[in-house]
């Protein structure tokens, strides 16, 4: 098949099938984490490999609550029975457990006996805003005041308006402890900041947004042939050398990042009212990009990481760069209307059905192998509600609409 010729059948998203589908894969999503989720001592479980919560002492970070709320509000909205109770245990968790009610902020973790790493970092608190605008859309009481804290703290404490970017971390009492700045946080947050404009009209939310993706995007994703820098130093100097933590600041760039930033930069262009030309050809590009070099031609699938000579550095395929280009790939399939997205849109749904799905036990693997085989490690259990769920949702929706708020609307595309 070529991918520029007329796909055969036209696109899968016009077919009522598919879309049922895509519902039930997101029904199923829910089911799988609706049931671990809950615990009785404040915390936000994630399910084990079987869909059992986990239970394996570990402290319940940042990402995972606020994903959880995030996702549960937007089952809310969707009229799900239990979703609301999801909701308000998340909300209480973050109010009552993460949040420093002494110097601010939102600690990363915490445990039976209080905070756990008491850390202040950019990218979680991106998505205590994401939490707060979603639970906002779905109605809930405590999401105001929610809103409100982490915006103020956002602004206060992390956004460095010199630079139109935040800083990365903190000390629990704000000290800064290094000069690392970090383009993933940062996308994260334009995720949120677009949120936050549709919950609540605000356009300093939308302008942040903006802001944030002419740096990364427009600036320093050009420069170096759309191949995305990913670590910084203070001034915004990409960092070519950096090497970290291997999940979240690997060496080298992240093919899942160019996908996501192609599907948040169509988010953001029609946020904006399609104004900023840049916008959609820099989607193109970078998803163009991610698709030639970091696609596995022969066992399919993205590779984790590339090193800066476009060969692979982590091979392995992690769920969520799938999950991101299934997005991209739709949203710029129904902006364009060529058939080049809808190839890939089908590819990636196909490499997802038959190796990240798990059919027998429920979930997606979270990694697997260069072989395509599940792996049990870096990832403990199945972790990730957020990014599979937005697989299935995201090509229901019109592409001038975030999720919570086509949902509120009732914009999603069923039967």
């Amino acid at each position: 098949m070529a991918d520029r010729e007329q796909v055969a059948g036209g696109n899968w998203l016009e077919r009522a099938s598919h879309r049922q589908w895509l519902l039930r894969e997101a029904d199923d999503l829910f089911r799988f984490f609706e049931g671990a989720s809950l615990d009785p001592d404040g915390r936000i479980s994630v399910p084990d490999t079987k869909g059992r919560p986990m239970r394996d002492g570990a402290p319940t970070e940042l990402h995972t609550t606020t994903r959880l709320v995030h996702c549960f509000s937007l089952a809310s909205l969707q009229g799900r029975p239990g979703a609301d109770a999801l909701v308000d245990h998340g909300m209480k968790a973050l109010w009552e457990r993460h949040r420093d009610a002494e110097h601010g902020g939102y600690v990363w973790s915490f445990g039976p006996d209080g905070f756990a790493d008491d850390k202040k970092q950019a990218y979680g608190h991106a998505f205590v805003l994401l939490a707060a605008s979603s639970a906002l859309q779905a109605g809930h009481p405590d999401a105001p005041r929610l809103l409100a804290d982490i915006t103020q703290t956002l602004n206060t404490r992390f956004w460095e308006e010199a630079h139109g970017a935040t800083a990365e971390e903190f000390t629990r009492d704000w000290r800064p402890f290094d000069t690392y700045r970090g383009q993933n946080s940062n996308m994260h947050l334009t995720e949120a900041l677009m949120a936050a404009f549709e919950a609540t009209g605000e356009r300093h939310y939308l302008d942040k947004a903006g802001r944030i993706a002419d740096l990364i995007v427009n600036r320093h994703a050009r420069a170096t042939g759309w191949h995305l820098p990913e670590h910084f130093d203070a001034d915004w100097q990409f960092d070519r050398a950096y090497d970290g933590n291997p999940i979240f600041r690997p060496f080298g760039t992240t093919p899942g990042h160019w996908l996501e930033w192609a599907r948040l930069l169509i988010q953001l262009w029609e946020l904006e009212g399609r104004v900023t030309d840049w916008m959609p050809d820099a989607a193109k590009a970078l998803f163009a990009k991610a698709v030639s070099d970091g696609w596995d031609e022969t066992r399919g699938g993205f590779f984790y990481t590339l090193g800066w000579d476009g060969q692979p550095r982590i091979p392995d395929r992690y769920w969520w760069p799938v999950c991101e280009g299934i997005g991209a790939a739709a949203v710029l399939g129904a902006v364009t209307h060529d058939p080049f997205y809808e190839t890939w849109y089908r590819r990636i749904w196909d490499f997802a059905a038959l190796h990240l799905i798990d059919r027998r036990r429920g979930g997606w693997h979270p990694q697997l192998g260069p072989d395509n085989q599940p792996k049990p490690e870096p990832f403990a259990g199945k972790p990730d509600l957020y990014h599979a769920l937005q697989a299935c949702l995201i090509p229901l929706l019109p592409t001038d609409t975030g999720l919570a708020k086509g949902l509120r609307e009732g914009q999603l595309r069923g039967a």
